[in-house]
């Protein structure tokens, strides 16, 4: 089977900036997604049901958490063959520098012994921040069968999201001839393809690269070490390779595909998961997804009206209403809270019953730090079109309002992005704090 001579690599990412301040304190592959999982699970959790069990997640930027969340996560047992294994960046006798780009990261992890010792015929590479499902075993048959030395993952997309992508056209057999990364307004006109009826009639024209690549190693081997000027694989190798009369082969994906390395990519993304027939299948059961076991109890609701919306494990929650939002774990949410078309990320603890009693004022003989209360959202907040991220402090009476109307801003406990309020991790939002409707919050100091 193809998928025994073959190694995953997946691209950690660089800073990340289009998904600040989420990637303050991480890594864009380390970002929980709905409700309960980091991003990185989706392609590992992809690879395991494809039957590959040899995966390594290549890190540099903001990598501790999502170096943490590996290692507690995937571990296999002295009797099962497979391993997720980091690849850190790192200076080295050859290389002085960190990783350029995505060729760039894969021609200096090819140059480690330890990854030399795992040779291996195929090397599938994936990035750490796209959400979707895909059995890889289809597309390294068709590598297979096609003949082609790279085999590129590819998909319709529409003139406007063209714009952000890898473009190509395909002759007749599937074989890739020309390439260009994200073309400018002036020449995205040119690259239009013969798709399917169903994708003409959505506009989708263009065939998009999803940044999902099967290389013969040999031959990537090569063309890296012929260029080492070349960091990108968009940018530079696939254009070279073409050049060069490399085989190139489409493997065209219909299903569900997001980009979510944006503020509203991500909000958006996350909040269809709350449709009762989501695109994005993250509860199947059969090929579900793979994260951190916890022990966790089942989330505890009183006297809440909840309507589509994920409420992970853990959480406690005594609000007035929660609608088509996201509750990660172990979220206290205080009485008379309302939360609608928001994100709250949850926390890595839970406040306990004395401290929580102790910020009610329920233990007077007991010294509080009013400008300290407990992990959790307080009673009478009103949170709409917001992204909470984790272990905030978020006081009584709190309203954060998102909206169109807004305009983009950061401060040091919120930033605005395209009317999304989003709340950076750590956060403390005192009692009775304004966010979003005049942005009236008391310390709006900017960054």
């Amino acid at each position: 089977m193809i998928q025994n001579s073959t190694k995953a690599l997946i691209l950690g990412g660089g800073a990340g900036t289009r998904l600040h301040p989420l990637t303050r304190y991480r890594s864009k592959p380390a970002v929980p997604v709905a409700g309960k999982y980091r991003l990185v699970d989706i392609p590992i959790s992809n690879c395991l049901h494809s039957d590959i069990r040899e995966i390594f997640v290549l890190t540099q930027f903001n990598s501790a958490s999502l170096n943490q969340h590996i290692k507690n996560t995937y571990r296999f047992d002295g009797f099962y063959h497979g391993y997720v294994d980091i690849l850190a960046a790192q200076q080295t006798p050859g290389s002085s520098s960190w990783y350029q780009g995505t060729a760039d990261a894969i021609r200096q992890v090819y140059g480690l012994p330890k990854l030399r010792a795992y040779d291996s015929e195929h090397d599938l590479i994936l990035s750490g921040d796209h959400l979707y499902q895909m059995d890889y075993r289809q597309l390294l048959t068709k590598h297979r069968d096609s003949g082609a030395t790279l085999t590129m993952a590819t998909m319709p997309v529409t003139r406007e999201d063209a714009r952000g992508f890898g473009i190509m056209k395909t002759n007749e057999r599937g074989y890739i001839t020309d390439f260009i990364e994200k073309p400018s307004a002036a020449e995205v006109g040119n690259w239009k393809s013969d798709v399917p009826p169903v994708m003409k009639a959505q506009g989708k024209e263009y065939l998009a690269s999803m940044g999902v690549y099967v290389f013969d190693r040999r031959a990537l081997v090569g063309l890296l070490n012929d260029h080492p000027e070349a960091h990108d694989f968009g940018r530079d190798i696939i254009p070279l390779a073409i050049k060069a009369g490399v085989k190139i082969s489409s493997f065209p994906f219909t299903g569900y595909w997001a980009d979510i390395g944006s503020i509203p990519s991500y909000y958006q993304a996350n909040l269809e998961l709350t449709d009762p027939e989501p695109r994005f299948a993250i509860d199947s059961l059969k090929n579900g997804f793979f994260t951190e076991k916890n022990c966790l109890p089942a989330p505890k609701i009183l006297n809440t009206m909840v309507d589509r919306s994920i409420i992970a494990e853990g959480c406690i929650i005594h609000a007035e209403r929660i609608e088509r939002s996201i509750i990660g774990r172990l979220s206290h949410i205080g009485q008379d809270t309302v939360i609608t078309n928001s994100i709250i990320m949850g926390n890595d603890y839970l406040a306990s019953v004395a401290q929580l009693d102790q910020h009610r004022g329920s233990h007077a003989d007991q010294d509080l730090d009013p400008t300290s209360p407990p992990v959790t959202i307080g009673s009478g907040c009103r949170i709409e079109k917001a992204i909470i991220d984790k272990n905030c402090r978020i006081g009584d009476h709190v309203t954060i309002t998102g909206g169109d109307h807004l305009e983009d801003v950061e401060t040091r406990n919120y930033s605005v992005v395209d009317g999304i309020v989003v709340i950076p991790r750590d956060a403390n939002i005192p009692d009775g704090s304004v966010i979003g409707q005049e942005l009236e919050y008391a310390d709006s100091g900017s960054v």
